[in-house]
């Protein structure tokens, strides 16, 4: 026969201050099954876990009901609990009266009425509970990082010292992510390549991390510990093994005319490319929706001038299946597209820019080599104007409604360096609200009014 014991915590007054916790451990009290239920202001406390270990020995307990907060914060502290006394850990199920019932209820006869329906849900459900024994189940020891920007390449470098082997998937030809795209970082204006740059090489050079750049994960199956994943490596129509990034085939390609979306369509590139200067895996891309050879089976001039052979307009998508104990999603962000908001002209005027834009416009390896110029006329320009918050703090739907965060912090920094290239261009910044939510940011922030007159 079973013996249920009920314990509802108060949590001071997050529960009892709209549960009325003595009803509702009096009415659990008289479910069937239940021979003991109290009430008490921490049930996780080491007093309150006591009561419980206390009553499981004495009322010879099979099953315990917590009516208390979520099970994420406790379930494991009351199944320890439970282990100690003599009953099975898996016999304990969490009624979660806190984030599902008071916490979101202010009438307290309504939430009293709730918690007591969670509760003989709870009791219901370890009735039908069988003890278990935990068991071990053989993991994958390999890791696989969806991301090759920095976030990716540190949790690849922190895997791979810890000794276990990891996969990198990139989308692009390279990794690095946006972070290559920067000319400094806040708030201390080191230079992200210095920082970056290394690290990438680190991750090319570690002997537990494979990078598949220019991939995607087409699918996953499985289950923490052993997952199965599909990694679509699409063509480059360049053999990596041979390519030795000379750039030579880059210089003689006659296809000149398309856009580098490295620099954001500032500037435009060939059809067989490498990125920028310190990619990795520092290897030719083609372009196929510009490669004239691929396109219409005229030119091959790239192929012509490759010493190396690593050239192959044969070359197809490759699926690679592999096998991984945890992934890490590090994919990014995309800014927001300025399109749908037609009072900044982005579309109509070629000299409004995105902040992206005018940090390529400010980077030495930039599209104008780090010399601030206007895109319609290539003039240096005398004054500037930053508008804060697009497409953030926005309830009209087309932007976000939440702040995001590093707004402020990366118009401080472009003032500041436009200030100090350009003492002479006046610098503007339009804003809702200044918000520096980090260490040193407000002192930042202070340095760009106070001694760079912005």
């Amino acid at each position: 026969m079973q013996r249920i014991g009920v314990f509802v915590c108060w949590c001071g007054s997050n529960i009892a201050g709209t549960v009325d916790v003595n009803a509702v451990s009096e009415a659990l009290g008289r479910e069937p099954g239940v021979v003991y239920s109290i009430n008490y202001q921490y049930m996780c406390s080491e007093a309150g876990q006591n009561l419980v270990k206390d009553a499981i020995r004495d009322q010879k307990l099979t099953g315990v009901v917590i009516c208390s907060c979520s099970p994420r914060m406790h379930e494991a502290t009351f199944r320890k609990a439970a282990a100690s006394a003599g009953l099975n850990p898996y016999m304990v199920e969490i009624a979660n009266i806190r984030e599902q019932c008071s916490w979101i209820h202010k009438e307290m006869a309504t939430a009293t009425e709730k918690a007591i329906i969670l509760g003989r849900a709870a009791i219901a459900k370890v009735q039908l509970n069988a003890p278990l024994t935990a068991g071990e189940s053989p993991v994958t020891k390999r890791a696989l990082v969806i991301g090759g920007g920095i976030a990716g390449i540190q949790t690849a470098l922190d895997v791979a010292e810890a000794g276990f082997e990891v996969d990198i998937v990139e989308k692009e030809p390279t990794i690095g992510g946006k972070m290559t795209q920067l000319d400094k970082t806040f708030p201390t204006l080191d230079c992200a390549a210095c920082i970056l740059t290394p690290k990438m090489v680190d991750c090319a050079q570690n002997e537990n991390i494979t990078i598949f750049s220019y991939s995607e994960v087409q699918e996953v199956k499985g289950f923490v510990g052993n997952f199965r994943v599909k990694i679509k490596k699409k063509a480059r129509y360049v053999d990596e093994t041979k390519c030795t990034g000379c750039g030579l085939c880059t210089e003689k390609c006659p296809q000149k005319k398309v856009p580098n979306a490295f620099n954001l369509g500032l500037d435009t590139r060939r059809a067989i490319y490498i990125p920028f200067a310190q990619a990795v895996p520092k290897v030719a891309t083609i372009d196929p929706d510009y490669c004239n050879m691929l396109k219409n089976g005229k030119c091959g001039v790239c192929a012509k001038v490759c010493t190396a052979g690593a050239i192959n307009y044969q070359q197809q998508d490759e699926i690679i299946e592999r096998e991984y104990g945890a992934i890490v999603v590090a994919t990014g962000y995309n800014p927001i597209k300025l399109d749908n908001f037609e009072e900044y002209a982005y579309s109509q005027s070629p000299d409004v820019v995105t902040s992206l834009e005018f940090e390529r416009l400010t980077n030495a390896a930039g599209p104008t080599s780090g010399t601030l110029l206007r895109p319609s006329d290539g003039k240096h320009p005398h004054t500037i104007v930053f508008v804060q918050c697009v497409g953030s703090r926005d309830t009209s739907g087309c932007g976000k409604p939440y702040c995001s965060k590093i707004c402020c912090m990366y118009t401080a920094k472009h003032a500041m360096l436009t200030r100090e290239k350009y003492p002479d261009t006046d610098v503007y910044v339009f804003y809702i609200d200044v918000r520096t939510p980090g260490k040193n940011f407000d002192e930042f922030y202070r340095r760009a009014v106070e001694e760079y007159g912005v």
